[in-house]
């Protein structure tokens, strides 16, 4: 007998979000001390601390700015978010699967976005 879930929602989060999320499971585990820390929130929470570099505030305002240009969706905001790239060339990582490339002018534009919050 196999059992799927169903999936209800789908929500595109940051780093910096997962790890407000994250934090907040944590104090609830703590609080109950017959539950532990699984293997996978402990190590889901080790990576957020080392990788959210803004706040979730900070980096919701980020992505909402990003998705006003109008050459960038939500994951891709939400990708750049993450990374907070610094020059043309890490930007560019980010766009290299998609079926366009920006030129010089819109990764620029992208940039001092970025910039603002980095």
């Amino acid at each position: 007998m196999t059992i799927f879930k169903e999936k209800l929602d789908e929500e595109y989060v940051t780093t910096s979000e997962a790890k407000e999320i994250l934090v907040e499971i944590e104090e609830e585990r703590a609080a109950d001390e017959d539950r532990d820390l699984r293997y996978e929130l402990a190590r889901a929470i080790e990576h957020v601390n080392r990788f959210a570099d803004l706040d979730a505030d900070e980096s919701r305002e980020l992505v909402e700015e990003l998705t006003d240009l109008e050459q960038i969706d939500v994951p891709t905001a939400v990708k750049i978010a993450d990374l907070l790239p610094e020059d043309r060339t890490e930007l560019r990582s980010v766009f290299a699967q998609e079926r366009y490339s920006l030129d010089g002018d819109e990764l620029d534009e992208i940039l001092n976005v970025v910039a603002k919050y980095a």
